[in-house]
């Protein structure tokens, strides 16, 4: 049994887009990894040195063209690590220079443009990856080895919430609240997304139809006037193995900095998952419940492959966000491995949001597009 995440066997020569608090993420992943950091470009060239400054990176680019397309820097990878609106355009041209990449979620803010992407790194025989990351805490994989042995049964029910705190109050205020750059969706593209995407991954299962209603708390806030995006959403869900259940996302709920849940309830028993407390998994059975801690001794093998640290030592966010980029790395070096999030779950991801959205516009249960 190995407890080390897959890594490339060479060195991988990455290019960062945007300078934020993302992109200081995905510099800190592919520095772990042992990626070399050839440089980067942001909104603008003197933001682009500072970003290069703070992260640690070779050089900043006057613009995304001078990255792409300096013989120096040499890019196998591409890390678009800026707002929503922007990525489609970014991850096109970094697509058509031969690199790969890793772009934040949503891979577009259209279900059509993210398709065309994904086709385009396919035809181009790129590997396309979106962090859906939660997926690579160990205790998450843990949860869909149990599922995947049978060993809840059939699923029959599912409920899930992603609830933060962050946009709580009219004073609270970020990019993403503007449409044009956030795109037509916030909360459930923002955070839903991944509710959805962990939910799916560890069922192995798909939500098949759903029903939404989406609430817009503050209209208005510090700087940003006639907000037409979403706080939060409420969503009735049904699985395509004939299970149910219900979805809540919300960014305006005081008290809850990261709150991400998911619990499968089989016939024989439910498996419970929280992000803030990612070191234990919760089984409950008719005849008893117990706390599963992480130790890889004890873990399915591909559980165990993500616990990089002993028993009793704490892991988290960042930790899963390297194993993600180690795999990403290592499927661009030729490896294949399980549970990649790509570019078709990018897709898919903005295909779910926008049945959320027509759903809550109608009030009508909805189709999710395969």
């Amino acid at each position: 049994m190995t407890t080390d995440v897959t890594a490339p066997a060479r060195t991988i020569r990455a290019g960062f887009v945007g300078g934020g608090f993302m992109a200081a993420v995905h510099s800190r992943a592919a520095r772990a990894v042992g990626a070399a950091l050839a440089g980067g470009a942001s909104s603008s060239p003197s933001r682009s040195r500072d970003a290069a400054e703070r992260l640690g990176l070779a050089r900043g680019f006057d613009s995304l063209d001078d990255l792409l397309a300096d013989a120096d820097a040499d890019l196998d990878v591409v890390h678009v690590c800026t707002p929503n609106a922007t990525h489609a355009d970014i991850v096109r041209a970094a697509l058509e220079a031969g690199k790969h990449v890793i772009c934040e979620k949503p891979l577009a803010t259209d279900a059509a443009t993210a398709a065309e992407l994904a086709d385009l790194a396919a035809e181009r025989g790129l590997v396309a990856a979106v962090p859906f990351v939660y997926r690579f805490h160990p205790m998450a994989r843990e949860a869909r080895a149990l599922v995947a042995s049978g060993e809840t049964g059939r699923l029959v029910s599912v409920q899930g919430a992603y609830l933060q705190d962050w946009l709580a109050t009219p004073n609270d205020d970020d990019w993403r609240v503007d449409r044009a750059l956030g795109g037509p969706s916030r909360a459930f593209a923002d955070i839903g997304s991944h509710l959805v995407d962990l939910l799916e991954f560890t069922a192995g299962e798909r939500v098949t139809r759903l029903n939404a209603v989406t609430r817009t708390v503050y209209g208005a806030r510090a700087t940003n006037t006639d907000i037409a995006t979403e706080d939060l959403v409420a969503v009735v869900v049904e699985l395509s193995g004939g299970a149910v259940g219900t979805l809540l996302v919300s960014q305006v709920a005081p008290g809850h900095k990261n709150g991400l849940v998911v619990e499968l309830g089989g016939t024989a028993a439910s498996v419970r998952f929280e992000q803030e407390r990612p070191e234990r998994l919760w089984v409950g059975r008719t005849s008893d419940s117990r706390l599963l801690e992480r130790d890889a001794a004890r873990l399915s093998p591909d559980a165990a492959r993500l616990s990089i640290v002993p028993a009793g030592h704490p892991m988290g966010y960042q930790d899963a966000f390297n194993a993600f980029v180690a795999d990403a790395y290592a499927a661009i070096a030729g490896e294949r491995p399980d549970g990649l999030p790509t570019f078709a779950d990018g897709v898919r991801a903005v295909r779910v949001t926008e049945a959320v959205l027509r759903s809550a516009a109608s009030g009508e249960w909805t189709e999710v597009a395969a």
